[in-house]
């Protein structure tokens, strides 16, 4: 005989007949599991109760099996809340599970520590040997990285070769370290795969709630600086978050706090300064700079923000959105002028270092329809000398996707030019120190006139930061300078403001054609 279970509780199915057999001709709905010798089954049962001719009651039953549509709604949650590669939670399930940690260590007074983790080596894996063995060999670190945690742990991946894990309980700095170290080991086995022996490791970064931090936010950003940490000071390593070490001194702390606030608030926001045609002064495009206007003290410099932000993590956050809304931006601004023009990001040492750099630079083309050409990134010399096989790589990926490289602050960092024979840049971006004294300083102008000349023989564009006066202006024009940028020919303005100027300069462009 097959039983009859609720797919609750039992008392859902007796209070639907109870309710059925006191309320005749009205029907009464329950989901129940049919469980038989060979199979189990969801029913939707629908039950009405009468009175035959007798007065006595009677009950009609009809039935629907629905195991079907449950499986499939489960199937749908599984694929919305767990990354399909590997079948890990994903970002979406891991912000709940470290919400609910906090709720739960608010109430008990226990804290837990978060864990983020990066694969080293992994980009030099995918790119020699493709995505299928890339593919494979996340799958098998997730599984080996899913061992080392108890039952009560949560593993998640949140994008590439990035993972996250959530240890209720564990916030002692040995506690960490131990279960960092047998993430590590675990890492540093071979990989069999297709053939392939691979060995690739694994570099970890710690945070406890709420000793360095109380949200979610704060936790992940702190533990994301320390495995960057760990990857700067020799790889294969767990670094705990240390306040001392970290942040900026104590009387920056406060802005600091303010920064993940203003994060959330939506505080942060893009200016644009117009960079024009040295000769005819058209805007060809303009440079997106980060600003934070802060309430009650207005905008702070990206002199006290950026570095901090390089230094607690937010910096991969913030130049995600600053690159897709600068796109966006972008391809607005296009529609006003009724003309291409392009737009200039600065990148972060960080946001270069971060393998899914090119993943966000993706996304920002993909979301805002704009031309890969017209979209150009300032780097440091610096960053092309820090790590040039890495770097070199990178800049690849972006020369297939016809995306513009610019060299910024030129002069003023790495003394060999070695790096514009290697690396496929475009533009150089000649800092201010050379243009202020232009055209009285001798070595001022001496110096431009190497760096113009040398542009020109390797094909390479030229923008002059820092133009203030006509008469420098005049000098670069002459001497062949492509573009310039500075407060001459226009200071960095909020989105309207930057589209009233296009506005005004197609309509003086229109009338001049009209008359000529």
């Amino acid at each position: 005989m097959a039983e009859l279970i609720p797919r609750d509780n039992h008392p859902a199915v007796l209070a639907a007949l109870r309710e059925a057999l006191e309320s005749p001709g009205l029907p009464s709905r329950v989901n129940a599991r049919l469980n038989t010798p060979t199979v189990a089954l969801w029913m939707e049962l629908q039950v009405s109760a009468y009175r035959n001719e007798a007065g006595h009651a009677e009950l009609l039953v009809v039935g629907r099996d629905i195991s079907g549509q449950l499986a499939t709604e489960e199937r749908l949650r599984h694929m919305a809340t767990h990354d399909a590669l590997t079948g890990l939670p994903n970002r979406s399930l891991l912000s709940d599970r470290i919400r609910m940690s906090i709720s739960q260590a608010r109430r008990t007074g226990r804290g837990f520590a978060i864990l983020a983790l990066d694969l080293d080596g992994f980009k030099k894996v995918n790119d020699a040997l493709g995505h299928p063995v890339g593919d494979a060999l996340l799958r098998i670190a997730a599984s080996r990285l899913a061992e080392t945690l108890r039952h009560v742990d949560t593993l998640a991946r949140v994008g590439g070769d990035e993972f996250v894990a959530v240890l209720p309980g564990a916030v002692s700095e040995p506690e960490i370290q131990m279960i960092g170290r047998r993430m590590i080991s675990t890492m540093q086995l071979p990989f069999e795969i297709d053939g392939h022996t691979l060995y690739v490791g694994c570099s970890i970064g710690g945070a406890v709630f709420p000793e360095h931090g109380d949200s979610e936010v704060k936790l992940l950003a702190h533990a994301d600086a320390a495995m960057y940490r760990a990857k700067e000071t020799g790889k294969a390593r767990c670094v705990v978050y240390n306040h001392a070490r970290f942040t900026q001194p104590e009387h920056d702390v406060s802005m600091e706090a303010a920064m993940f606030q203003a994060v959330r608030d939506g505080e942060f926001l893009l200016h644009y300064q117009p960079i024009v045609d040295a000769r005819t002064r058209q805007i060809m495009g303009f440079e997106a700079l980060m600003r934070w206007n802060r309430p009650g003290q207005g905008m702070v410099s990206p002199a006290q923000f950026i570095p901090m932000a390089e230094s607690n993590g937010l910096i991969n956050l913030l130049g995600a959105w600053a690159m897709k809304a600068a796109c966006v931006q972008i391809k607005r601004f296009e529609e006003i002028a009724g003309r291409p023009l392009y737009v200039s990001v600065n990148v972060s040492p960080r946001q270069f270092r971060n393998d899914q750099f090119i993943d966000v630079v993706d996304e920002a083309l993909a979301l805002s329809g704009l031309d890969g050409e017209k979209l150009l990134l300032e780097i440091t010399e610096g960053i092309l000398m820090a790590d040039p096989e890495h770097a070199e790589s990178l800049l690849t990926a972006m020369t297939a996707r016809r995306l513009k490289i610019a060299i910024d602050d030129f002069g003023t960092g790495y003394s060999s030019l070695a790096y514009l024979k290697r690396f496929p840049i475009a533009t150089l971006k000649i800092d201010r120190a050379f243009i202020k004294d232009l055209p009285s300083s001798v070595k001022d102008v001496a110096i431009c006139n190497v760096m113009l000349s040398l542009a020109s023989h390797l094909n390479l564009n030229t923008v002059a930061e820092g133009v203030e006066k006509e008469e420098q202006m005049d000098f670069l024009a002459a001497h062949g300078c492509s573009m310039i940028q500075g407060f001459l020919t226009g200071r960095p303005l909020m989105p309207s403001d930057a589209a009233a100027l296009l506005k005004a300069q197609a309509a003086a462009e229109t009338a001049a054609h009209q008359i000529g």
